[in-house]
């Protein structure tokens, strides 16, 4: 009985553990998500291009279009970013990886308060992450996009992007929540989506989206890891194109 009563709160811990980290980051998600249904009551904006073609193959599905949001997420464009593509980018396990776990070689620690109680969270830096950041400034607007809070995500920004690349951060309250996963509604952004890009490790992230995604690995801690720098000649040739869908595309099929 002693051995039971023993496992139960060995348990108990692991998941208040984990359910303190999951409620700060956006880390344990189901990645096995499926599109909105076609007879389904969400209000959230159907999986179509602009020009109303489906995003995948030829099947004709009819989905309601919803009315667009009365107010968008992003500001009006500035001078300096006007004519460039949007490039929405993820921050856990795409640009970073934090961790409640200390670790000896973190770039950040950064204190998060949680319930009270004042946490460090450890941040380690994907390699070649300043070459990638001050790239996609240079050809394009950057938005920082995070399923996590601002009180963890925010400081993280601040600290990662000293060139101040990222002319918007939009976090957890920004997405909409379907089918248990944050996901990021690029048509609430306010920007022309042929000419909107998002960069993320999760699939459930731009799932209304896909034609527009960038999909990359999952990074902890392989130091080893060049994906970023692999990404560069691409989003190099993709800011000279009139819309992305059409590179989007190829990337995907190779």
């Amino acid at each position: 009985s002693q051995d039971k009563v023993s496992q139960c709160n060995l348990s108990l811990k692991k998941q208040r553990s984990r359910s303190i980290f999951s409620t700060l980051f956006c880390c344990f998600r189901d990645y096995n998500v499926e599109s909105p249904s076609p007879n389904g009551t969400s209000v959230l904006p159907p999986l179509v291009e602009e020009n109303g073609g489906l995003q995948k193959g030829d099947q004709m599905q009819v989905i309601p279009i919803p009315s667009p949001p009365a107010k968008y997420l992003l500001p009006e464009m500035t001078i300096s970013d006007y004519g460039k593509k949007c490039v929405v980018i993820d921050l856990d396990e795409t640009l970073v990886h934090s961790s409640f776990k200390p670790i000896s070689n973190a770039d950040f620690i950064v204190p998060v308060e949680i319930d009270g109680t004042i946490h460090q969270v450890y941040v380690l830096k994907r390699p070649h992450v300043d070459k990638f950041l001050q790239r996609m400034g240079d050809l394009f607007e950057c938005v920082l996009f995070t399923a996590s809070l601002a009180k963890y995500a925010d400081p993280v920004a601040d600290l990662l992007d000293r060139w101040g690349v990222f002319t918007a951060r939009l976090f957890r309250e920004s997405c909409v929540f379907h089918r248990g996963n944050y996901v990021k509604d690029l048509s609430r952004l306010g920007r022309e989506l042929s000419k909107v890009v998002i960069v993320d490790n999760s699939p459930a992230s731009y799932i209304f989206h896909p034609e527009n995604a960038v999909p990359v690995q999952s990074w902890f801690d392989d130091m080893t890891d060049t994906e970023l720098l692999d990404l560069i000649p691409f989003f190099e040739g993709l800011s000279r194109e009139e819309e992305v869908y059409t590179m989007i595309h190829k990337l995907c099929n190779r």
